[in-house]
């Protein structure tokens, strides 16, 4: 298999697995994978700055912000109290130091918002399997899930 087509099967694999993923997921599932989304693409995107390849860093960074930003609309700043706000905060800081990376091609910055996501993704994780139930009525606004 020549490396394009190579490249459309494992396109497809990843599609095909991502939307089997979605299908079931629960509410806590759903943001681990929403924040795994935009960890990859921040991999990719600093890639594409090494490549120098304009085109896809910009994707990717996109994506990563569309990500980012839907896990900020998504927050109940009601219900979720301080937590949600400042989760807000720190979303919308997230967005616009994405920004700043895309147009200056900055790979630290991209690093500082991959530490920050795998902080948000490392305490989301933890939630107990018995608490996940009601992280999924309770908390799911104060942490960003859909």
């Amino acid at each position: 298999m020549n490396r394009p087509a190579t490249h459309k099967a494992a396109n497809h694999y990843s599609q095909v697995d991502t939307y089997t993923g979605v299908n079931g997921a629960d509410s806590h599932r759903l943001v681990l994978m929403l924040l795994n989304g935009a960890l990859s693409n921040i991999a990719v995107a600093k890639g594409s700055i090494e490549r120098q390849d304009v085109s896809a860093k910009g994707e990717a960074i996109g994506q990563t912000i569309s990500i980012v930003n839907g896990l900020r609309t998504s927050l109940d700043l009601d219900a979720g109290g301080e937590l949600a706000v400042n989760l807000d905060n720190l979303y919308d800081y997230m967005e616009r130091r994405l920004l700043e990376a895309n147009i200056h091609n900055n790979p630290s910055m991209l690093e500082e918002i991959s530490g920050l996501l795998h902080e948000i993704k490392e305490g989301w994780a933890a939630i107990p399997v018995e608490v996940r139930s009601g992280a999924d009525s309770a908390q799911q606004g104060a942490v960003g899930a859909p």
